[in-house]
């Protein structure tokens, strides 16, 4: 017993150390894709644009529109997890922190390297982050839940949230370039890969001990305890990652 729960508590570790790793490297890589100046990810070009209209830091902005759709939960009876609370603080935090490290970048020569290197540490940064199964991001929660109450296809209520998203934050002054185009077909695959490079075993459970004074047939197999926590966590299927935004 003593065994099992000591596997178990590392497990939520690993889990815990996963989760926050993951959400900071992606607010990192998407600080990389602000100084690349070569385009942003789709969400990323709406909150550039609200930094450059409002004067406010792009990671701060980051944190008030996560929240705001984490509102947008509440009609449409969606659950957040540790993690989805957790998305809505540490990447802006962690993009903030970085610009402050990075400084801006001359020249092709730096830009491009930063763009693809941004875009790698993102689809690492997913695969960490949705490995550790705390629940998806609010943005992403945002559009299962539209599926759920809409009954239209994952594809098509992504592709229109994405499309206003990026057409709202281009008009406002986001940043839309060969980038987007770069990060829109690099990080399914990127993300996909990194879920299995980071993928987490279920921890074993213990057998059940028959009671004191009850028989066990000859042969019959124990039957095992459910897992130790809260409940179990449903892994991404696979091909339909979610990524942490």
């Amino acid at each position: 017993m003593a065994r099992t729960t000591r596997r178990s508590t590392t497990h939520l570790s690993r889990r815990l150390v996963q989760l926050y790793a993951g959400l900071a490297l992606y607010g990192a890589s998407s600080a990389l894709l602000v100084r690349a100046e070569l385009g942003l990810e789709p969400w990323g070009v709406l909150h550039q644009g609200l930094a450059e209209l409002t004067g406010i830091s792009i990671g701060v902005v980051s944190i008030i529109v996560g929240a705001v759709v984490l509102l947008l939960w509440i009609p449409l009876r969606q659950r957040p997890g540790l993690g989805t609370v957790s998305n809505v603080f540490v990447v802006g935090l962690a993009m903030d922190g970085t610009l402050a490290v990075v400084g801006e970048l001359d020249g092709y020569g730096f830009r491009v390297p930063a763009l693809v290197l941004g875009i790698v540490l993102n689809g690492v940064a997913t695969g960490l982050y949705i490995a550790a199964r705390f629940g998806p991001g609010p943005r992403d929660g945002l559009m299962t839940g539209l599926n759920r109450v809409t009954g239209r296809s994952i594809r098509l209520v992504r592709t229109a949230i994405e499309v206003a998203v990026v057409a709202t934050g281009f008009v406002l002054g986001g940043s839309l370039g060969v980038g987007t185009v770069v990060y829109a077909l690099a990080i399914g695959p990127l993300a996909q890969l990194f879920l299995r490079v980071f993928a987490l075993p279920e921890p074993t459970a213990p057998a059940v001990t028959a009671a004191p004074g009850i028989a066990t047939a000859p042969g019959e197999p124990s039957t095992p305890a459910p897992p130790l926590g809260s409940g179990p966590v449903a892994a991404p299927v696979p091909g339909q990652a979610i990524l942490p935004q």
